[in-house]
């Protein structure tokens, strides 16, 4: 949502209608970057030949950031991060990170229910990276 864009209204939302679409772009930059302000440093996220001894395709997003990624496009859409009184995910699938290229992950906001008494909206969110779904029960709930 822009500086100038008017806030959602809820009267005016369907069930099932298309709130939103984003895409974000990850590569290794950002992975160092969210490192620091997290405090997540497991090698994982950085290091090659550690991510794959542990199974994995290579470096991986971590989870959270992607979680934080999909939330705020929740929050750019409602225009007020303290509208969104409840959020939660279920994480599905790593998001592989390749050098140098990285990757994107594209998020989806579609009004779930609302519910007028509450004055609130569920937004349902699809998360996926290269059409391949890496959060799950991604919703949130945004008060209008």
């Amino acid at each position: 949502m822009t500086e100038n864009a008017p806030r959602p209204v809820l009267t005016d939302l369907e069930a099932g209608e298309e709130l939103f679409r984003r895409a974000y772009a990850v590569d290794r930059d950002r992975l160092v970057r969210y490192a620091g302000a997290s405090g997540d440093f497991n090698p994982i996220h950085y290091n090659d030949r550690v991510a794959e001894e542990t199974g994995l395709p290579g470096v991986i997003a971590h989870g959270m950031l992607t979680m934080g990624l999909a939330g705020s496009a929740v929050v750019d859409w409602a225009g007020d991060p303290g509208a969104v009184t409840e959020y939660g995910v279920r994480f599905t699938r790593p998001v592989a990170v390749p050098d140098p290229d990285g990757a994107e992950i594209e998020v989806v906001g579609k009004v779930g229910a609302v519910d007028l008494a509450a004055e609130s909206v569920r937004v349902d969110l699809t998360v996926t990276c290269v059409g391949v779904t890496v959060l799950a029960k991604a919703q949130a709930v945004v008060t209008l």
